[in-house]
């Protein structure tokens, strides 16, 4: 009889406890609406920064440098001395090639006024033909003297002039490569001086051969996509520019072709050869169903998301997903604005799953602590 009443009292009891175990708690879940708003579609690429120009300056002449005139790091303009070299031997060069050229400039004048002579007493027949041909023939050669003894003092003024190492383009100059008293000459493979040309300056990267069709289609239309460079970290915007062209070719390895943006860099935060990322703005998607990135989860029937009725149950929702940028991602198909998907705490939700939000575990953790403050009192009296 008590072996009876204890196999009824299990099947009765032992059953129920069985089942609360077996039921799933209720879930607390984040959850976001959905709202209409603008995604931008754009490629994520890394870049390196490219100056314009890269000069290594290197003197035409030879010589020891009595000045230097920049430092290092400045930036210099076109046209800028940057170092001297010794002009004593150069200005001696042109005093002689001037004095030459003045000497052969007078012998060139006295056979000029013979030649004249002679050609008034030929044609009185006073001398003989040959002597005034002879004359003509020595203004001639004078007259060559005087064009090389020209070039000579050119030349002396050219070197004269290279004396003075200037910039040949603007930019930024780098580390001191040589110093004051330091013998120079034009084969010096490290020159005097490196400059870079930064403002502006270029950002090379690669893009999808697939963004192609898009990309030549707005620069044949003049409108260039704008380009954003931030730092590593991708937080910080390090410059605004605009696309400048595409290479020529595609690489088949990795389908995709080299492009190339320009930053004015007023502020030199693009430094040559610095790695960056890259940003590239193709388009704009407006009116766009747009969710947290968070709330779209994928299964093997595709993509979808758990939206949250007013009956606080999570139903499982197909979607189709659009373009995403940062954290957010547009939903091309099966999401209206207003709805509310779940964002966290889904990752043991079932369709038709009741669920509880945030604020109503708040509202009954507080009821549940003032029934047992109640309940206390109750007991204490």
């Amino acid at each position: 009889m008590l072996v009876l009443i204890a196999l009824v009292w299990w099947l009765v009891h032992g059953r129920a406890a069985e089942q609360r175990g077996n039921r799933r708690p209720t879930a607390t879940v984040g959850i976001a609406t959905a709202a209409s708003g603008s995604i931008p579609i754009t490629i994520e690429a890394l870049g390196t920064v490219t100056p314009l120009a890269t000069v290594t300056v290197r003197p035409q002449v030879s010589g020891n440098i009595v000045d230097i005139a920049f430092k290092e790091g400045q930036t210099v303009s076109k046209g800028q001395v940057l170092l001297s070299i010794d002009p004593r031997p150069f200005q001696l060069a042109l005093q002689q090639a001037q004095g030459s050229l003045a000497r052969d400039e007078a012998q060139l004048r006295v056979a000029q006024l013979t030649l004249q002579r002679y050609q008034t007493l030929v044609s009185q027949d006073s001398i003989a033909r040959q002597d005034f041909d002879t004359q003509a023939a020595t203004v001639r050669q004078l007259t060559g003297v005087v064009a090389t003894d020209q070039a000579a003092v050119g030349t002396a003024k050219l070197n004269l002039d290279y004396s003075q190492v200037k910039a040949p383009i603007a930019g930024r100059v780098g580390l001191r490569v040589v110093d004051l008293g330091n013998y120079v000459t034009p084969g010096d493979a490290a020159g005097v001086a490196v400059i870079a040309a930064v403002t502006p300056i270029d950002v090379e990267f690669t893009a999808p051969q697939d963004d192609l069709p898009r990309i030549q289609a707005r620069l044949a239309k003049g409108d260039a996509p704008a380009v954003t460079v931030l730092d590593r970290t991708r937080t910080q915007v390090l410059g605004q520019g605009q696309f400048l062209t595409l290479d020529n070719v595609i690489d088949p390895t990795t389908g995709t072709v080299k492009a190339k943006a320009r930053f004015a860099n007023a502020d030199a935060r693009l430094f040559p050869s610095q790695f960056v990322n890259v940003r590239v703005l193709l388009d704009t998607l407006n009116n766009a169903i747009v969710v947290p990135s968070a709330a779209l989860r994928s299964g093997p029937r595709g993509d979808f998301v758990y939206v949250v009725g007013a009956d606080r149950k999570a139903s499982l929702r197909m979607v189709k997903r659009g373009p995403a940028s940062g954290d957010s991602v547009s939903i091309a198909q099966g999401l209206r604005a207003g709805e509310k998907v779940v964002i966290s705490g889904g990752d043991q939700l079932t369709d038709g799953a009741e669920v509880r939000l945030p604020e109503d575990a708040a509202k009954g953790g507080v009821g549940a602590q003032q029934g047992e403050r109640r309940g206390g009192r109750r007991s204490a009296q």
